[in-house]
């Protein structure tokens, strides 16, 4: 949103209450009379209280009718992540700009509100974190009993490791929010526990979105805390651990489906993966099919070498690769439009996977039966579903598509060393080289120390038991001649006479 006046902001002030017939009201009075001249209401959910939460907030509001103040009463009780959902979809249901989460306990200071919700108004912020930890000592000052700042403190220390935030606390429930950025979100796919506000801090952080901490006052009173404190310190390291294996790769949490925009399929250039390996076999000026080309990583690694390269792709969101001729096919659907005899090189780098096995064979038949005589060479690449980390989820019971990786949601057909040349040899095609390929763990962990040590440890294990710790299968493969040109060379040639 852009900065705009306060009386043109629709603000939302969105109170959870669960048993708060002794807190409700005072946390009513101490909301700040500057926060009224937003375009505001108050709305207080009582997630099915078993005291008198509902009757005293209506009481309170029959007492001010000068406060914009809705009451809602949840028919069965929705936990603590499930009242923020309804809340949220209240906010967005009601156009509203930006929605403030308060806890009707009193455990956080209504008179600090305008703190959050400002770089929001001011379009600094898609979300505003009130900490207690940006300031050192405040926490216990405030009354937080020390096993929980010490557990807060190793949390989020803890959290910011697995996930690469900076975050002073994970575990402050005091938040603004712009109302769209929620909207971005799949929020609704959260946990209904006291663990949703470690989700959406991932959500909001796994699509880029803006996240500010201010610092807040602490304050631990009478009120009776309703969270297992082991099974949250479980549950909030599980979240962050799900989310970052998703980042990987390796597993598929659907409330971490999050879109950012990019490239669903990134060059791996520059260290030892598919393709590098592709690009470093195929010589300088040689002629090139792309076949699968995407964004063009591969195909302007080879025109540096001076390549000249021709690209299919599918994909007609794809941005047509700079200097290269592609053409759009989907090649389940039709047969190439060019004849491999053409080429020098055709590439199918992680394109099998993506096809039925009966569009896998015409593919191969078709290019076979258009290679002629030069019969070019085939560099393929494809995941290998029989990689360790899978033949893990399996013996613990799981297999989990995702975005990208192995599993990889759009994968149809998937191979391991063996059925690959299968495949090949069925068809009609001479192997000439088969070999592993690590992990992309400087796609998964950046450019560091730490995940070119994985890989060198990678192709170590390669070498060892390239069926089990490959990520990736290498393929070099040349079309042998079918029968029918075998018949026209009979016909044309004749023995030498002797």
């Amino acid at each position: 949103m852009t900065a705009m006046d306060k009386n043109q902001i629709r603000l939302l002030i969105f109170i959870v209450a669960y048993n708060a017939e002794k807190t409700i009201e005072k946390v009513l009075s101490r909301i700040p009379q500057s926060v009224f001249e937003y375009d505001y209401k108050i709305l207080v959910i009582d997630d099915e209280s078993h005291d008198e939460t509902y009757l005293r907030t209506s009481r309170y509001r029959a007492e001010h009718p000068e406060l914009n103040l809705t009451v809602l009463y949840n028919p069965c009780n929705l936990g603590y992540g499930g009242n923020q959902k309804l809340g949220y979809q209240y906010a967005a249901k009601h156009n509203f700009d930006i929605v403030v989460l308060l806890h009707g306990d009193g455990q956080y200071a209504p008179e600090v509100m305008e703190e959050l919700i400002h770089p929001i108004a001011e379009d600094c912020a898609d979300m505003v974190m009130g900490t207690r930890m940006a300031e050192s000592g405040r926490a216990l000052e405030g009354g937080m009993p020390l096993y929980k700042y010490v557990g807060n403190r190793i949390l989020t220390c803890m959290q910011n490791a697995l996930l690469g935030t900076e975050l002073s606390e994970f575990h402050s429930g005091y938040r603004a929010y712009a109302v769209t950025a929620l909207q971005s979100v799949p929020y609704p796919h959260n946990t209904d526990d006291f663990h949703f506000d470690t989700e959406v801090i991932i959500q909001f952080w796994t699509k880029g979105l803006r996240i500010k901490e201010v610092p807040i006052p602490t304050y631990y009173g009478d009120e009776i805390c309703y969270v297992n404190g082991m099974s949250y310190a479980w549950q909030v390291l599980k979240a962050s651990l799900l989310a970052r294996l998703q980042t990987l790769q390796i597993l598929y949490c659907r409330q971490y489906d999050i879109d950012r925009s990019e490239d669903p399929y990134p060059p791996k250039l520059g260290y030892a993966s598919s393709h590098s390996l592709a690009v470093a076999a195929v010589p300088a000026k040689a002629v090139v099919l792309d076949i699968g080309c995407g964004q063009g990583h591969v195909s302007a690694a080879l025109k540096q070498k001076g390549c000249q390269v021709k690209g299919i792709e599918a994909s007609k969101a794809t941005d047509e690769p700079t200097g290269t001729d592609v053409i759009r096919l989907d090649l389940s659907c039709r047969r190439l439009p060019v004849r491999a005899e053409e080429f020098d090189y055709i590439l199918l780098l992680d394109v099998l996977e993506h096809l039925d096995l009966s569009n896998i064979h015409s593919l191969l038949d078709d290019i076979r039966e258009t290679a002629g005589e030069g019969r070019p060479e085939l560099i393929i690449t494809t995941p290998n579903v029989a990689f360790s980390i899978v033949r893990l989820q399996l013996l613990l019971g799981a297999f989990n598509y995702g975005k990208r990786g192995i599993l990889d949601m759009t994968h149809r057909h998937l191979f391991t060393f063996r059925s690959l040349r299968r495949v090949l040899q069925q068809s009609g095609y001479v192997v000439h080289c088969i070999k592993g390929v690590p992990a992309p763990f400087p796609a998964g962990f950046g450019d560091s120390l730490l995940s070119h040590a994985m890989l060198r440890m990678n192709q170590l294990l390669i070498r060892i038991l390239p069926g089990i710790f490959s990520y990736q299968i290498f393929v070099s493969a040349r079309p042998s001649p079918t029968l029918s040109q075998l018949l026209t060379a009979a016909g044309r040639r004749r023995p030498a006479d002797r």
